[in-house]
């Protein structure tokens, strides 16, 4: 007998039953309400990239290069990469059209990414994101927008202000900073990975780490931020968001950040960590011409903005589609069934789902409180020639009597 093949999914991926489902496309949905509501127009393109989009310098980091991409060489000899993330990927699209387009230019995207790295809270494999980007302006505004869309989105999530707190950083200080020190690039990658995990480890090791590269702490500890940063924690703070600070040791992951750069992170303290973040890049589409095109966006996984919402029970109840699950006593019903719910309930609005009739009427209201449907009918032949149908609610176990030509004005009024 061979051997049976497991059910599991590959590691670091997930299986979305309905129930999951229904989750991801409440957040797929928030996020493209409030991004269509600023003005930012949606596009898409393939998973698959050429994987010297994430070789050449400056697009990505040496680690998600050499050791967190699915990169393979097709039939034709070319090596293509599974994409790790959506900048890249947007940029290269804004300069092969940028003559076509009109700037400023407001995108956004929910594409699959995938990266091999060790799966764990907040990190899978394979996940989608919400990739949120201003092209073509330099100014402050163009910043402190990109911030309010992600406040905005965390709040139409149901989140409060004490909920997430926005730290905002600056890459040009830090990259001065580089400059002034004379640290060579080896140590500069070195600074930006310790600042990177400095809530991660103790004040000990992160000061060591600070001594080995002949960096005082001083250099990067203040509290004082530069003139730019300042205005747009002071706007917000005037428009009453207080949950905006300066935190010098913002620097984000990538190599191509030039300005501002924040994280948004989560208080609970089940939760506590980075949750998504962005900033500033002005010189990523050097990659494809001469001319740099400024950029400012930002970047929010479902996996941990799932974790953020069920931590605080703010992830809606689950609701199936179907309103109302007929059953009925016999198989040979099921073509009359089919015709009275493509006459009284279909056409009008109301989804329905009807049982086949194999097996006992028992078994089918358990099939249907399986599926979470809110209501039953049973149609026996009773129900056909008296034309007056029974509905009982299977949370409460009341039940109305209605005709059938009422029938779908009780479901579509439901919860008016």
């Amino acid at each position: 007998m061979s051997k049976k093949i497991s059910s599991e999914p590959y590691k670091g991926v997930r299986d979305f039953y309905p129930e999951d489902y229904a989750t991801q496309k409440y957040i797929f949905s928030t996020w493209r309400k409030i991004a269509e509501r600023v003005g930012y127009v949606e596009y898409e393109a393939s998973i698959l990239e050429p994987a010297e989009l994430y070789k050449a310098k400056g697009a990505d980091n040496e680690e998600i290069v050499k050791e967190q991409t699915y990169t393979f060489v097709d039939r034709g000899d070319r090596e293509v990469t599974l994409r790790p993330e959506m900048t890249p990927t947007v940029a290269r699209m804004v300069a092969a059209k940028r003559r076509e387009l009109g700037f400023p230019l407001r995108f956004f995207s929910i594409p699959n990414l995938f990266r091999y790295e060790r799966p764990q809270r907040g990190r899978l494999r394979e996940h989608w994101q919400l990739n949120v980007d201003i092209f073509g302006s330099r100014s402050l505004a163009a910043d402190a927008e990109i911030i309010a869309v992600a406040y905005g989105i965390m709040r139409a999530f149901g989140a409060e202000n004490k909920d997430f707190e926005i730290r905002v950083g600056s890459r040009a200080v830090l990259n001065n900073l580089i400059t002034e020190l004379g640290l060579s690039e080896d140590s500069a990658k070195q600074l930006f990975s310790l600042l990177d995990r400095r809530t991660k480890i103790s004040a000990e090791e992160f000061g060591q780490g600070l001594a080995d590269l002949g960096v005082s702490a001083d250099k990067i500890s203040s509290n004082e931020p530069p003139e730019d940063i300042a205005k747009i924690l002071q706007d917000f703070r005037d428009a009453g968001i207080d949950n905006i600070v300066y935190d010098p040791s913002i620097v984000r992951g990538f190599s191509y950040y030039t300005g501002m750069v924040f994280e948004v992170f989560d208080t609970h303290p089940e939760n506590n960590r980075s949750l998504f973040g962005g900033g500033r890049y002005d010189n990523l589409t050097q990659m494809f011409d001469d001319e740099p095109l400024p950029g400012v966006g930002f970047g929010m996984g479902d996996v941990t903005i799932r974790d953020f919402l069920a931590v605080r029970n703010l992830l809606p109840p689950y609701t199936p589609p179907t309103k109302v699950y007929i059953a009925i006593p016999s198989p040979e019903l099921a073509t009359e069934a089919n015709t009275f719910a493509g006459r009284y309930l279909r056409p009008q609005g109301v989804n329905v789902a009807i049982d086949f009739g194999e097996r006992k009427l028992s078994d089918q209201i358990k099939t249907a409180t399986k599926h979470k449907i809110p209501y039953l009918i049973v149609l026996g032949p009773d129900e056909f020639t008296s034309g007056n149908v029974k509905v009982r609610d299977l949370t409460s176990g009341e039940e109305k009597i209605f005709t059938k030509e009422l029938l779908a004005e009780f479901f579509l009024n439901l919860g008016k």
